[in-house]
């Protein structure tokens, strides 16, 4: 079977709501894109909660509804554009979608990953690049980590640097997502790594990537793990979630560095580095380690020697 794509360049302030009366209109399915992508006025979008972009496009926004190829095309706009108050249909053009493998092709779009000096993250449909690396075979799924963003990229690059040089008997993975940081420090030779996420899906997909990669992880709630381990401590404490959660937990997450132990936060955009670090300052000196596409790094280590803060 063939589709049809029905195309349709319009101001941000209309994207939304015209995509909304496309589908009504009978479209399969809708999406926005940049009208500017690959140009020099293309635009980034992506927020974090409380900052999030006030309207999910851009001021040259390309609305694509996917339809049946012998659907009334020239029906839905007009239909569409009378649903969302536009006073005129908006020009449009068609683009043919024909058949395609679309499982090869989705999974030609993930190709293996290298972070680091020695990390590759690996779909389990490609062989790995290099078979004397750290390799992760690890799928693109419902949890956050695959090793493309920034901040998980960060992360992986400080705990290849850091348990590279030492032994380190504990890691603490919180906000695990996926496990590909406990997974990394688990490959790297900490003896006991722990991983805890908010999210019962990615607890499943934490231990069914684990056990894919032969990794020895317990993962846990945040509940179960302060039942398990109340007062338990980790030479290591990696925490890739969001700069507005990083600052509230900061009293848990410091918590749990064993003295002489590091810490090492991101999910921070550079902006927000001094706001963070000045959060973890009762208890430890943060610095920005390392910085990657608007994004930081922050690392710190805990005196041998301090009174916790309440």
């Amino acid at each position: 079977m063939s589709w049809t794509e029905i195309v349709i360049e319009v101001a941000r302030n209309h994207a939304e709501a015209l995509s909304d009366a496309l589908m009504e209109a009978g479209a399969l399915s809708v999406s926005v894109e940049d009208a500017d992508e690959g140009t020099a006025a293309e635009q980034p979008l992506f927020g974090e909660p409380g900052m999030e972009p006030e309207a999910a496009a851009w001021e040259r926004s390309r609305v694509v509804a996917l339809s049946d190829i012998d659907a009334d095309h020239p029906a839905i706009v007009s239909a569409a554009a009378l649903a969302c108050g536009l006073e005129t249909a908006p020009v449009y053009t068609l683009r043919a979608v024909g058949d395609q493998d679309w499982v090869r092709l989705t999974q030609s779009q993930f190709a293996p990953i290298h972070i680091g000096k020695n990390i590759w993250v690996v779909p389990s449909w490609h062989d790995a690049p290099d078979a004397n690396g750290l390799i992760l075979e690890l799928d693109p799924g419902l949890a956050f980590g695959t090793g493309s963003h920034p901040t998980t990229r960060l992360c992986m690059e400080w705990l290849e640097s850091h348990l590279g040089e030492q032994k380190v008997a504990s890691v603490l993975d919180y906000g695990c997502g996926s496990g590909i940081l406990a997974m990394v420090a688990k490959k790297l030779g900490a003896a006991n790594v722990i991983g805890v996420d908010i999210d019962p899906q990615a607890i499943v997909s934490a231990h069914d990537n684990s056990a894919r990669n032969h990794c020895e992880i317990a993962y846990y709630l945040p509940d179960e793990f302060v039942s398990l381990s109340p007062q338990g401590t980790f030479d290591i404490v990696v925490a890739n979630i969001l700069s507005g959660p990083l600052k509230l937990m900061s009293p848990m997450l410091c918590a749990r560095i064993a003295p002489g132990g590091s810490l090492t936060l991101s999910g921070v955009l550079a902006e927000q580095a001094q706001d963070v670090i000045a959060a973890y300052a009762p208890w430890l000196q943060m610095t920005v380690w390392r910085e990657l596409d608007g994004w930081v790094a922050l690392s710190g280590t805990l005196p041998l020697q301090t009174e916790r803060a309440a």
